[in-house]
């Protein structure tokens, strides 16, 4: 009996957990970019074979056959190469499971029931493990229950890369910003602090340039501050418009054209944005908790953005004005990534810093937090939540 429950169960209890648990994990960890490439291929395909099915009626079950194959494969692969260290250990286990399982070996026949106290000489199935009501009630399992994905929905989901319109406030190119304000376009590097100052790296949590709000230090209630305004109706906190003027200057120096775009938002538009993107994914067939968990990795949760304190600048460049990654790749994105400390800017979610900053590398959003502040952090390559371990007392 004891090298029955130890060949036999136990490894066949462990390997379905272990499956049931990796399969499951496999789709939590998706991230928003991931959700976005998903929801855009099944959108081609099922616009496919709706036009397929409409132009051959008589055909339409092979325009649905093929629909439905190509996005079972793709969900596949896609998984598979998402998870592939995953996957070999799964493949592993499974080896192990068919090596060490009964069900190896034809010859042997075992027949034992777990459920009364006959002998094998008086079975009443074979293999079979019956539990009690007590136990099914006290066990961790949950039976999942899957949700068809709306196809309406996913014809309407936009192609990665192109944001929705509501992400993106109105924008203002560095020429209008100047127009509308006194600073001189000399071409100079000039910082709104000087470049002989003594970096002693001792910084105070008072200082209101580096406050630190991400999930979980929301913005504090009794925040104040004062906007400014950058170009028409936008603004920001006025105590960063000279130093983000003389960066779009010194940019366009260099022959960069930079474009602002969403900087300072209201708690309301916050919200607006949040929750659109929680019902998008939740379109696509997630639950709530599975969309609010994604949606909080590429919008920030109402009360924890900086835009909401005005501190933070979202920037594109002419010929790319997509929030995607590809904007690091841009003049502009290179430009700012090696110049914007100059100016107390920093990108603030860079990329291999997301498991600490809990959002996506985001190469379009750049935060104020003080040339002194800033170039601790670009020299040190670190995220303003390791420059709070390290250096904040």
């Amino acid at each position: 009996m004891i090298f029955f429950i130890f060949s036999y169960i136990i490894p066949n209890v462990i390997f379905v957990e272990l499956f049931i648990y990796q399969y499951f994990r496999a789709f939590s960890d998706m991230n928003a970019s991931n959700l976005e490439k998903q929801l855009a291929y099944k959108s081609r395909i099922v616009s496919s074979a709706t036009k397929f099915n409409r132009k051959h009626k008589a055909l339409s079950f092979l325009g649905t056959f093929y629909a439905v194959t190509a996005i079972i494969v793709y969900n596949l692969m896609f998984l598979f190469y998402r998870n592939m260290k995953r996957s070999i250990c799964l493949a592993s286990i499974l080896l192990f499971f068919l090596v060490s399982s009964s069900f190896s070996y034809p010859g042997d026949k075992l027949n034992i029931s777990f459920a009364t106290n006959t002998s094998s000489e008086e079975p009443e199935s074979e293999n079979t493990l019956m539990l009690s009501d007590t136990e099914v009630a006290e066990s961790d399992a949950v039976l999942v229950e899957q949700t068809k994905v709306d196809e309406g929905v996913l014809q309407e989901a936009s192609v990665i890369g192109n944001p929705d319109v509501e992400e993106i406030d109105t924008m203002v190119s560095v020429n209008d910003i100047l127009s509308e304000n006194t600073l001189s376009d000399n071409g100079s590097n000039s910082v709104s602090v000087s470049d002989n100052a003594s970096f002693e790296g001792d910084f105070s949590s008072d200082d209101w340039k580096i406050i630190l709000v991400n999930k979980q230090h929301p913005i504090p209630d009794d925040y104040e501050f004062k906007l400014g305004n950058i170009s028409g109706n936008m603004k920001c906190d006025e105590r960063i418009l000279t130093p983000l003027f003389e960066m779009l200057s010194a940019a366009r120096s260099d022959g960069v054209n930079l474009i602002v775009c969403s900087p300072y938002r209201d708690m309301s538009r916050q919200t607006m944005l949040f929750s659109k993107k929680i019902d998008r994914y939740m379109g696509g067939g997630m639950s709530y908790m599975d969309a609010y968990n994604l949606a909080s990795q590429a919008v920030t949760v109402p009360g924890s953005s900086e835009h909401q304190i005005g501190l933070a600048v979202d920037i594109i460049t002419d010929g790319y004005s997509s929030l995607d990654e590809g904007f690091g790749e841009t003049k502009a994105g290179k430009w700012l990534s090696a110049n914007s400390y100059k100016y107390g800017f920093i990108l603030r979610y860079p990329k291999g810093k997301e498991e600490i900053t809990s959002i996506e590398y985001e190469p379009w959003h750049f935060r104020y937090v003080g040339v002194e502040a800033a170039t601790v952090i670009s020299e040190n390559n670190i995220c303003l939540e390791e420059f709070w371990n390290m250096y904040v007392e």
